[in-house]
């Protein structure tokens, strides 16, 4: 794990959150949508069958407990969870809460219009919100 680094490309669309038991947490820079990352923290893996069965278990583990929380902290209409990695081939999944009257409803938010970039001190308290929404989550436990 200590030689683990996010793909060039995650680094200039997301910022680092925090760090879970197996990911990395990081926030899609796109205010348009409450959009988060999940990164496991191993090296040359792309696809979730790369993982050992213990690791697939948390990584599911970690995008349900994060996406409840998202939903339950932000409100909203639908949770999206995927990996795609078509353009990023290391392993990510992207957490999405969406919203009925959001910019790409119904549709999906990848291709949508153009990011519109958090400010630094939206940036801030959007981190502060996230880390507040997850704080007390036992990481270990079942959802």
């Amino acid at each position: 794990m200590s030689n683990f680094e996010p793909d060039a490309r995650l680094v200039e669309d997301s910022y680092p959150v925090t760090e879970l038991p197996l990911c990395q947490l990081r926030l899609m820079n796109d205010a348009r949508f409450p959009w988060l990352l999940l990164v496991p923290r191993r090296s040359a893996v792309s696809e979730v069958f790369e993982l050992d069965e213990a690791e697939q278990r948390q990584l599911w583990r970690e995008a349900t407990l994060v996406g409840r929380a998202l939903k339950e902290g932000f409100g909203g209409d639908k949770l999206n969870i995927a990996t795609l990695g078509n353009l990023v081939p290391q392993l990510h999944l992207h957490v999405i809460l969406r919203r009925r009257d959001d910019a790409a409803w119904p549709g999906p938010v990848w291709g949508h219009g153009e990011a519109e970039a958090y400010d630094l001190d939206a940036l801030a308290a959007m981190r502060d919100r996230l880390l507040a929404q997850i704080e007390g989550i036992d990481w270990s436990r079942e959802a």
